[in-house]
């Protein structure tokens, strides 16, 4: 077989070797990730248990924690048909080395043994002194040599080869010991979903029985949450219109100063009323909003551990699905004492309490607007400006309930946006 051809065969197996191990090791991150995400998800469940009075909340951060389970076995059971990938490709070197072995033996065998019984030096001198001219004894010593010299490599290829086999077995013998532990711990897992599914289950029984209660708590909340959304709306609308009064004036200022163009004068000369639906971006402000854009789907959250409890939009009640749901952000379940945290740079454009214990902190991001609401305390002011991942707040835990909750909203002027698609993937 041509060399080019050999090593091109051992390149592409260098390569798929390393994408496999490439990608055991992102598994193995991402495991990592998820059990992390468990203990801490049990921590918040373990705080909310000793506190709570309704069990919805509990079947809620308890449903986080089986999805959570889910994604692990599938990700363990990812693990296993990787190992098992690679183990059948390390085995398939090993039945290609042994048959080599055989073959090196066996073509070595016979060498020692046609060279044991040419092996006086006197008749190696009467091969060479055997010759009819100089020319061909030059050529019969020199092709004892290159003899000697393919025999000692044999010998060597032979010791070569067999060090790879133990190396390989090796391997295979340390794989299948990760691949017996990583299925034990994917019985585990499946075992203690199973326990979680039964508790989940004797909680929906018992919650079945406070049905009517749900239901009007549930109504009660969704109505006090259109009326904080409209007040968002109303504040943001206002906003706009300051934000566009004050474009106006520094536009007017420019032309008395004779500094505008002919287009801003023109502008300028019409009668204004200011909108208060769509912001009019300054030069600086469309870079920011362009910024803030491009980074959809990479936003880190506005907490640093914890789970989406309530998606948005219109949703089915987790329990009673002919009860509908309405939400114009995302509930993120955090744990205690967190802090609230901005996802873009920008600046604060409000600070005001929506209700006597849920604080709120507007943050505008050109022609976008992120809310961050239920913060129990505020550490930033009107007009400042903040950078990714600066706290702002401490989110508020309910002393009902147990459970600390960011309601976290983006606004497009004032058009909601779906926090989900803009927020990092989980």
């Amino acid at each position: 077989m041509p060399k080019f051809l050999l090593s091109l065969i051992f390149i592409c197996a260098t390569t798929f070797v390393w994408a496999q191990d490439s990608q055991q090791e992102k598994l193995e991150q991402r495991k990592a990730q998820i059990q992390q995400e468990i203990r801490d998800n049990e921590k918040m469940l373990q705080s909310v248990k000793k506190k709570e009075k309704s069990a919805v909340n509990v079947f809620l951060i308890q449903a986080n924690k089986i999805k959570l389970k889910e994604k692990l076995i599938n990700t363990t059971a990812k693990q296993e048909k990787l190992l098992s990938n690679d183990m059948y490709i390390n085995q398939v070197k090993v039945n290609k080395l042994k048959k080599e072995l055989e073959i090196l033996k066996a073509d070595y065998a016979k060498m020692i043994l046609k060279s044991y019984k040419s092996r006086s030096e006197q008749s190696r001198a009467m091969f060479i002194l055997s010759s009819e001219s100089f020319l061909q004894a030059y050529k019969r010593a020199q092709y004892l040599k290159q003899y000697t010299n393919f025999r000692k490599n044999q010998g060597l290829e032979i010791q070569s080869k067999t060090a790879q086999l133990v190396d390989y077995n090796a391997k295979l013998d340390g794989q299948r010991q990760v691949k017996k532990k990583i299925i034990a711990e994917n019985q585990k897992e499946k075992q203690s979903l199973e326990v979680e599914k039964q508790e989940q289950q004797k909680l929906v029984n018992s919650i079945k029985k406070d049905k009517n209660k749900i239901i009007a708590d549930t109504k009660a909340k969704q109505q006090e949450s259109r009326k904080i959304d409209a007040k968002i709306k109303e504040l943001i609308r206002e906003q706009i219109r300051l934000a566009n009064q004050r474009a106006e004036e520094e536009r007017r200022r420019r032309i008395a100063e004779g500094k505008a163009s002919e287009a801003e004068k023109a502008e300028a000369s019409a009668p204004k009323s200011y909108s208060s639906d769509r912001i009019t971006l300054t030069p600086e402000g469309k870079i920011l909003a362009a910024d803030f854009k491009a980074n959809r789907g990479k936003l880190p959250w506005p907490v640093e551990k914890g789970f989406i409890s309530l998606g948005y939009g219109d949703q089915p009640h987790p329990l009673y699905p002919t009860l509908t749901v309405h939400n114009s952000g995302v509930e993120i379940t955090t744990e205690q004492g967190a802090s609230a945290r901005a996802v873009f740079e920008g600046v604060v454009s409000k600070v005001i309490a929506l209700s006597p214990v849920n604080r709120a902190v507007f943050i505008q991001h050109g022609d976008y607007f992120t809310v961050y609401q239920n913060l129990s305390s505020v550490s930033v002011e009107q007009g400042d400006k903040v950078k990714v991942k600066q706290v702002i707040g401490k989110v508020r835990t309910s002393g009902d309930t147990g459970k600390t909750i960011i309601k976290f909203l983006i606004l497009q002027n004032v058009s909601n946006n779906n926090p989900e698609g803009w927020l990092q993937n989980r």
